[in-house]
């Protein structure tokens, strides 16, 4: 059986939508792959202080996207070959994917939502936990290995600082911040600025990405359903 006229028009219109949500796919993969192995959130992410290693959350959300995007990536390939064949097994098949999929994205971007604030604030509070102990005066055991943390984060994001630095940190900024001379000190950024900057930028973008994939898959849905009425009430030669 073979559909024809507005039917056969909207299923070259599926096929298209799902040759683009495939690689969207693709590009969601890539986008994933590249904030895994982003230099500057690698770095932070990596650093040890007194045992606990610094806030992962960003890296959970990340992962979540790399498997969103091959999963993408294979019902895309599955709705288009679906079109093609004119099969409404595989187009079933595909159309409950792309619920799953669809209801997964809502309840991900709900969740980011509601948690949007909470990457940059967990390493600000690794970064100050670090800093208290970077400006002890008492001797401690730690001091030395929170200088070599405030070290990673001031040199990886340009910043120096809280940005309501005490004098005492004012007066050690050539072993906190090396290279930066008084002036340089109080115009940089403050770490913390600089933090909720970097992550902000890269939600930004996951969420951007999500936007254009939800409207993509609510074409997706519609085309898929008339495409199936079309095929059930289309003649058998």
């Amino acid at each position: 059986m073979a559909v024809a006229g507005c039917t056969k028009c909207i299923k070259y219109m599926l096929f298209f939508f799902n040759f683009i949500f495939w690689l969207a796919g693709g590009v969601i993969l890539g986008v994933a792959l590249w904030l895994r192995h982003d230099s500057q959130t690698s770095n932070l992410l990596i650093l040890q202080f007194e045992g606990n290693q610094a806030p992962g959350t960003f890296y959970i959300s990340v992962y979540i996207l790399i498997a969103v995007g091959a999963v993408m990536m294979l019902v895309g390939f599955l709705g288009c070959y679906g079109a093609i064949q004119e099969s409404q097994c595989l187009l079933g098949t595909f159309f409950f994917f792309l619920v799953v999929l669809f209801a997964c994205e809502v309840a991900a971007a709900m969740w980011g939502f509601m948690n949007r604030d909470t990457i940059s604030k967990e390493l600000i509070n690794f970064y100050d936990s670090a800093y208290i102990k970077a400006v002890d005066v008492s001797g401690s055991t730690s001091k030395a290995a929170a200088v070599q943390v405030l070290e990673a984060f001031h040199k990886t994001l340009d910043c120096c600082g809280k940005g309501d630095d005490s004098l005492l940190f004012i007066q050690l900024r050539g072993t906190l911040c090396p290279g930066k001379a008084t002036q340089d000190f109080l115009q940089s950024q403050s770490c913390h600025n600089k933090l909720i900057e970097l992550f902000s930028e890269k939600l930004y973008l996951i969420g951007l990405a999500a936007l254009v994939v939800a409207v993509i898959m609510i074409f997706e849905m519609i085309f898929t359903m008339v495409l199936c009425c079309g095929i059930r009430n289309s003649p058998v030669y």
